[in-house]
């Protein structure tokens, strides 16, 4: 299984999360056939360094390097093996005239094994600055990019850390989504995404790819 698990910005801030996040991959590396690529943006510690003096895109710019340093590190303390990328070297994915463009044999000249860590910041050729892209476009663009199984998103609520919850459905479509749901599950900046995914905790997240712990929602 090869697949891509989403990282936004309220659980980049929640230390719980990402140390059962963590652990999960550390069990997940027993299997060799599992392929993780985790896409991540910003969190609440661009806010802390806009406090600082610094404008909103450069503190945005600056969250998301040391976001992915800093996973990269926690990772490596559950004996987790990361790649860490931010797009924009090397040119991995540009914008240019409105549009995300990936080069393919960079990702290709990777080893398969260790676990890739992408942020979403990307090259912008027609500005020659490096640009944040929104969480919601950049799955976008992923999902029509790689060739991965599935895409998994994260529940919101802290409760579900503690327990699995056993009352929802084992498949929800967007359209007909509970509102409860929604509200106390689905992170806020992924409210609207609206394709296939697969939302789970951090704490069943190692599991897979058995995927009796996770909400199929379509």
């Amino acid at each position: 299984m090869r697949y891509l698990a989403v990282l936004d910005h309220d659980h980049l801030d929640d230390g719980v999360f990402l140390n059962s996040f963590a652990h999960s991959l550390s069990q997940q590396q027993n299997n060799k056939q599992i392929q993780p690529i985790i896409l991540h943006t910003d969190s609440a510690y661009t806010d802390r360094i806009i406090q600082t003096g610094v404008m909103r895109n450069e503190a945005t710019i600056r969250s998301m390097k040391d976001l992915n340093k800093r996973l990269v590190a926690l990772f490596a303390d559950e004996g987790v093996s990361t790649i860490g990328l931010n797009p924009y070297k090397k040119n991995l994915i540009t914008l240019a005239n409105g549009n995300l463009k990936m080069d393919h044999t960079i990702l290709e000249g990777l080893p398969r094994r260790p676990v890739l860590l992408l942020s979403s910041l990307v090259q912008n050729l027609d500005t020659n600055e490096v640009e944040p892209i929104d969480l919601p476009q950049m799955i976008d663009f992923l999902q029509q990019e790689l060739d991965h199984d599935e895409l998994f998103i994260f529940m919101k609520s802290d409760e579900s850390e503690v327990f699995t919850p056993d009352d929802i459905d084992e498949a929800l479509s967007w359209k007909h989504m509970p509102e409860d749901f929604r509200e106390e599950q689905i992170p806020d900046e992924l409210d609207h995404l609206n394709r296939r995914i697969r939302i789970t905790n951090a704490r069943d997240f190692n599991q897979l790819p058995t995927l009796d712990h996770t909400i199929l929602v379509k």
